[in-house]
């Protein structure tokens, strides 16, 4: 017979700083046997189902639900959720099944559970028939890893990647994992530790340390001990008021605790003598700006970063700093994306050529100073679909190839071309600017509300890149936050922390 094997994901990154809610409405969510359809996608539900139809699984799938990163998860949608699941997967269980597949994000937060990760595989373990059931999965790198999530399940991987070019080939490790239980009949578990450190995203990148030499120090130990099934690096997620944000790491082992804890403890150790290489300050975006010379256009447009409105950390995307600052120092040919369905709207009977006043940007933050009003010369619209130039866009992780902006519209003003979007998009790919008709390399400047993922899109088309800071919910000043329920002492909020890790 073939082995059974349950399906379910829920996907999502919540800024618990932010004012807004996210509801079920904000959710796309996927039912039963549509969830299929996403083989060939370049998600990690793809990667599950490939490797399901590799091995001859049946999947039983039941819910599949994701949502760019936003604000607090209402509890509501988070019970819902459980509910549409509970339905579809008690019949299963009490059919028998082999196995649960999960994709989870991690570093998802509701109103009453900062762990709804934690929670939702609680419930499955107390479901009937489903407490020796093997629970296998996948979380993002830039989970908040907690001692219950490791605790529930046997073996969750993550993404090893920052860029995340690897999501679906993670899914397709997690898989293979629990196509190894299956086959040698052993059932692996988790042992955990966190060590008192968090970074903000633009410090976890793992093309530098601390991840680089973190990420090697995994790979290691899964080369050098058959018994350690896989090693996991967690970055965390600093925009997450729980008690479980920061840096953690995780073994899937068949090893005693006892010797884990070893290994998580050199880790950990590691991570501890590293911390400070994940922790950055930026100059201010005017300052950036003014000192900008004619030698830095030699090699393409210069990238101005701006992490503080990070759509891919949940920030609205419609913040003005980068655009105050290009127009204020007049700076010819360059180029910005701003989150405006109002702006968009404001241009749905505008012709080609037409100029109009219209205010951009400066109303999803308290943090910034409020809209730009700019005469807009108007250039073109488009219902904003565009598919992915690079299939390993750390956008596929979270969309899979095919994306929607909604109704968009590309403007001039001032020397500056704006890109106008409807729906939070996430600059790392460079198939959202060339859809709409424009090319990257024609511009001087372009500004980019990432933090990571959009180097390898952008790093493309420009070797010169500056981090500036402006005023947004995704700072990398994280003291600045107002903590309310993080375990502390932890760095770098308390100079009284110390390298004493918390394990499972």
């Amino acid at each position: 017979m073939k082995p059974r094997i349950i399906f379910a994901g829920l996907f999502h990154e919540t800024h618990t700083f932010l004012d807004e809610r996210t509801r079920w409405e904000d959710f796309e969510v996927t039912f039963d046997e549509k969830i299929l359809a996403k083989l060939g996608d370049g998600s990690p539900t793809d990667g599950f189902l490939y490797e399901a139809q590799q091995r001859g699984w049946e999947v039983i799938p039941t819910v599949d639900a994701r949502c760019v990163p936003s604000g607090m998860v209402e509890d509501a949608m988070f019970e819902r959720y459980w509910s549409e699941f509970e339905r579809r997967a008690a019949p299963a269980l009490a059919a028998g099944v082999d196995g649960i597949y999960l994709v989870l994000h991690g570093a998802m937060a509701t109103e009453g559970f900062r762990d709804p990760e934690g929670e939702f595989l609680g419930r499955i373990r107390a479901l009937p028939g489903a407490k020796v059931v093997p629970i296998f999965g996948v979380l993002d790198l830039h989970a908040n890893v907690s001692a219950r999530m490791c605790r529930e399940a046997n073996g969750l991987v993550m993404y090893r990647e920052n860029p995340h070019t690897d999501a679906k080939q993670s899914a397709q490790r997690g898989a293979a994992l629990l196509g190894r239980c299956l086959k040698e009949k052993r059932v692996p578990h988790m042992v955990w530790c966190r060590p008192p450190i968090m970074w903000a995203p633009p410090g976890t990148g793992t093309h530098a340390d601390p991840m680089m030499s973190l990420k090697f120090f995994a790979h290691k130990l899964e080369t050098k001990y058959p018994d350690i099934w896989a090693g996991n690096i967690a970055a965390g997620y600093s925009f997450a008021d729980t008690p479980d944000t920061g840096c953690s790491l995780s073994l899937v082992t068949t090893l005693s605790d006892e010797t884990a804890r070893e290994h998580l403890t050199a880790g950990a150790s590691l991570a501890w003598s590293l911390r400070e290489r994940g922790h950055i300050v930026y100059p201010p975006v005017d300052e950036v700006v003014r000192g900008l010379k004619p030698e830095h256009f030699n090699s393409g447009p210069v990238v101005l970063v701006e992490p503080s409105d990070n759509i891919g950390g949940g920030a609205p995307g419609d913040g003005t700093g980068i655009l105050r600052a290009l127009l204020q120092h007049r700076v010819e040919k360059s180029l910005v994306i701003i989150n405006d369905p109002a702006a968009v709207a404001a241009l749905q009977d505008a012709a080609p050529g037409q100029v109009r006043s219209i205010a951009v940007g400066g109303r999803g933050s308290p943090l910034d100073a409020g809209p730009v009003r700019v005469a807009a010369t108007f250039v073109s619209r488009s219902e904003g679909n565009f598919t992915l130039e690079d299939p390993n866009s750390h956008l596929a992780s979270m969309n899979g190839l095919r994306i929607s902006m909604g109704p968009s519209a590309v403007v001039h003003t001032e020397g500056v071309t704006i890109l106008l979007t409807s729906r939070k998009t996430a600059p790392f790919d460079l198939g959202q600017l060339r859809s709409q008709g424009i090319e990257p390399k024609d511009f001087r400047v372009i500004g980019v509300k990432a933090a990571v993922a959009h180097k390898r899109a952008y790093d493309r088309v420009s070797r010169t890149s500056f981090y500036v800071d402006t005023p947004g919910p995704c700072t990398s000043n994280i003291a600045a936050l107002p903590w309310r329920q993080l375990v502390r002492p932890i760095y770098p909020l308390d100079a009284s922390a110390a390298n004493q890790p918390i394990f499972s």
